[in-house]
């Protein structure tokens, strides 16, 4: 049994003002001869498959059109789940009919925890795997609202909510197996899902991993994971990367740099083999399909940076961030003669002297699209004076509504409402 591992598609999100379907396209068509290359069984998706609850048409075209291809592939099996990008309506909407072409889809938690466990089978008809498949877990899903709880409180009843799913569906899990193995079959591993945050997982500046969706589920830590499975395809961040140096617990990070921090991040799905029955895992690596990059310094830095790019005359999106001593008012001027006329785009300029300067000052040249809502909440305490120990509660209870607003959003628009 061979799987690749793969999350946050984020089919449909720009780069600024740049539309990114053809990234997306490129690779798509690339998975799809990864899949042939390595003989893969089953794909499994963890999370975030578009970027919002209402993707249009162009991004529905990707996935559906990639989805079809694959029935054609040696993989017998897709397994979806939802992210918190994701709306749990659309995603599910058609997977009844997607089931014909062994596409199992869970786009938010099931009622009862044994469907969430899929048994996937050869092409003989023998089970050879079984799927925990546990998507994004909204803080509806795995606790009820107590009067007059603490932050505390409701922190740990979370934690406690999302430890509890994944015993009860694991444990269902467990009861498959032994049930399989009971009637003469050989073992088969037990795989599990998850779109979380796992405490000291490391995240990246502009790579769109939504804090106010992580919430308290920022404290989980990898002791909640049941010890049962054989291997968890995780997703949420963006950064690949291995779980509490626990090899088969792993975040294969996202297939595009979602900004230019992760310019020179190295993209990867992961191929885990259970034909030894511990889980060998080949990390490949997903080729850049639009180069980005970040040019940062002084003046003088940044002009030859450019002069260099534009030299080399290939396709390249960049971000300027001028962080010099002296005080450059031409600075996009400067900029954009150089490029002009050449493949290199400037999608984004920084000018850090006269942004310090204006944020020290004064706070009235900000709009409210350039904070972050946190932010101007923990403002408007200062404002008013608030005293030390009620701001760390009014903060949680400020973080939870903001979460459900956005929850509630996208529910509807995935409804279409």
């Amino acid at each position: 049994m061979k799987i690749l591992h793969t999350s946050d598609w984020h089919i449909g999100r720009n780069l600024f003002t740049k539309k990114r379907y053809g990234e997306f396209e490129a690779f798509l068509d690339w998975l799809c001869s990864i899949i042939d290359q390595q003989r893969a069984d089953a794909l499994v998706i963890a999370g975030d498959i578009f970027d919002t609850g209402t993707p249009g048409n162009r991004a529905q075209s990707l996935y559906y059109r990639f989805l079809c291809r694959i029935a054609s592939l040696s993989c017998r099996h897709v397994i979806v789940v939802g992210g918190n990008h994701d709306s749990p309506s659309f995603l599910n909407a058609p997977r009844e009919l997607l089931r014909e072409l062994n596409v199992h889809v869970v786009g938010c938690c099931c009622e009862k925890p044994e469907d969430e466990v899929v048994v996937l089978f050869d092409r003989e008809g023998k089970p050879e795997a079984i799927v925990c498949t546990v998507p994004y877990l909204r803080d509806k899903d795995v606790r009820t609202v107590e009067t007059g709880e603490s932050a505390d409180q409701k922190n740990l009843r979370m934690v406690e909510g999302v430890r509890d799913h994944y015993h009860q569906v694991c444990l269902s899990a467990e009861m498959k197996r032994k049930s399989l193995e009971s009637t003469g079959g050989e073992k088969i591993p037990i795989i599990a899902t998850g779109h979380l945050f796992i405490a000291g997982g490391k995240t990246i500046d502009g790579d769109g991993v939504r804090d106010l969706y992580v919430g308290s589920l920022a404290h989980l830590g990898s002791d909640i994971l049941p010890g049962c499975v054989d291997y968890y395809a995780l997703g949420h961040l963006h950064v690949p990367q291995i779980v509490g140096k626990k090899d088969h617990i792993r975040y294969c990070g996202s297939p595009l740099p979602m900004g230019f921090g992760e310019a020179k991040q190295q993209k990867l799905v992961l191929c885990v083999d259970f034909a030894s029955g511990t889980p060998s895992i080949k990390e490949i690596a997903v080729p850049s399909f639009q180069k980005l990059q970040k040019v940062r310094g002084d003046l003088n830095t940044i002009l030859t940076g450019l002069d260099q790019l534009v030299a080399a005359a290939e396709s390249v999106w960049v971000e300027v961030e001028y962080i010099g001593d002296e005080i450059v008012t031409n600075l996009r001027e400067s900029v954009e003669n150089i490029v002009e006329g050449s493949p290199v785009e400037v999608l984004r300029i920084i000018n850090r002297q006269i942004t310090d300067r204006i944020i020290d000052r004064s706070h009235e040249h900000e709009t409210l699209e350039e904070l972050d809502p946190l932010v101007v909440f923990e403002r408007c305490l200062l404002a008013n004076e608030i005293a030390e120990s009620e701001i760390c509660s009014l903060k949680s209870c400020y973080t939870d509504i903001l979460r459900t607003i956005l929850e509630d959003e996208s529910r509807e628009e995935g409804d279409g409402r």
